[in-house]
């Protein structure tokens, strides 16, 4: 009987992975919200599990892809909201970034296309390549959708529910500066004005 049971399927594994394929996104942090959303069709009116366009049921296999590409416009945006907001209080050194120069944040990219446009173009270039061998490799490693291991300042936590936490936290952000840079971006034309736009 002994030998019989260590060729037999354990059930522990089976049970498992019968979870983890149920889970929504593959379990991905991001699903289990508890915010409301009145508008939201069907019985269940909290943000739990949204998914309207059925990405995580008709192309499971993309789910770190897109999980990836949301975590890299989200860094974008929360960047941007900085960098669109911080230069109406201070700008760098230098009399083409000057006040004078550009009175309007907005007017900086044509005002510079010759000079610091190129220079963010080849860091956003570089960054971009060598995220490359990372996103055609994404469902062939253990490397979690948008962890490059860059840590400097050693701000994520060792514990699993923290980091678990941070993991919502820069998603639930990032997903916030995705809209609010579209906002700023439009109240800042439609009003002429800089921070805060009105």
């Amino acid at each position: 009987a002994g030998a019989a049971a260590a060729f037999a399927p354990s059930t522990s594994n089976t049970v498992r992975s019968t979870t983890a394929v149920n889970e929504f996104a593959n379990g991905l942090v991001g699903g289990e919200g508890p915010e409301p959303m009145p508008f939201r069709w069907g019985d269940s009116k909290s943000s739990k599990n949204f998914d309207p366009v059925g990405f995580a049921e008709r192309s499971p296999e993309w789910l770190n892809w897109f999980r990836e590409a949301e975590l890299k416009h989200g860094r974008q945006a929360m960047l941007a909201t900085v960098g669109l907001v911080v230069p109406e209080f201070v700008r760098i050194p230098g009399a083409q970034f000057s006040f004078e120069a550009v009175p309007n944040v907005l007017d900086a990219h044509d005002a510079l296309l010759d000079t610091s446009m190129k220079q963010i173009l080849l860091w956003v270039s570089l960054a971009e390549v060598m995220t490359l061998a990372a996103l055609s490799n994404m469902n062939e490693f253990d490397r979690a959708p948008g962890d490059f291991s860059f840590d400097p300042m050693g701000l994520y936590p060792t514990d699993p529910a923290k980091q678990e936490e941070m993991k919502l936290k820069e998603l639930k952000n990032g997903r916030l500066a995705m809209v609010a840079i579209g906002g700023m971006i439009h109240g800042a034309i439609v009003s002429g004005h800089g921070f805060p736009y009105l």
